[in-house]
């Protein structure tokens, strides 16, 4: 059975940091390509920042230069590192999987619960 837990959210003033987590059983992080997402209300789920398999990162602009997304192959856990947090990120923050075809990411198909973060300005 797969389960993503993430953690590490919580209340922050702007300016602040937080780190996240997503500790995985069932997956290894190693091999699939993993992503956080995040769900403010009323707005479209977003993609925050993703590993492939082969490491490399992508970000969405709006976080580019403060957030780092990394992997813990050893402890089977996904990071998201936020500095210079924003009230504009106040969101609902979600790890997923996506198994690969080629190497190429699928479609993401193992959710956690989700993180509440909250920045207030």
């Amino acid at each position: 059975q797969v389960q993503l837990v993430e953690s590490g959210g919580g209340s922050v003033q702007a300016g602040g940091s937080l780190r996240l987590s997503c500790a995985a059983s069932g997956v290894y992080v190693s091999d699939y390509c993993m992503a956080w997402f995040r769900q403010a209300p009323k707005k479209e789920r977003e993609r925050v920042a993703s590993v492939t398999l082969r490491g490399s990162t992508s970000y969405a602009d709006s976080v580019k230069g403060r957030f780092t997304i990394s992997r813990d192959n050893a402890k089977n856990t996904l990071y998201l590192q936020m500095n210079g947090l924003k009230a504009e990120d106040t969101a609902m923050y979600y790890c997923a999987a996506a198994g690969t075809i080629n190497w190429v990411c699928g479609d993401y198909e193992y959710w956690g619960q989700g993180t509440q973060v909250t920045v207030s300005s």
